[in-house]
């Protein structure tokens, strides 16, 4: 069974580095946000991008402005 952690980085690290529960649980914590925010951003960065392309095109400038919206709503 090959289970994959959401939080590759820290456990790789726990791995080489001795830490205590707390410590531990803080650093998945950590990770966890970092993958949320950073995966806000790119959302963010793929619905600007539409809308500059649909202001380019001269159409569909209405739906990119929904996902724009929709992605800016979508917090982490």
């Amino acid at each position: 069974m090959n289970t994959q952690s959401d939080t590759p980085r820290t456990d790789a690290q726990h791995k080489w580095v001795k830490m205590d529960k707390s410590t531990m649980a803080f650093a998945r914590t950590l990770e966890r946000e970092l993958n949320a925010a950073n995966e806000r951003i790119k959302r963010l960065e793929e619905a600007a991008n539409k809308m500059q392309a649909a202001i380019a095109n001269g159409e569909g400038l209405d739906e990119a402005c929904r996902e724009w919206i929709k992605a800016k709503e979508s917090k982490p």
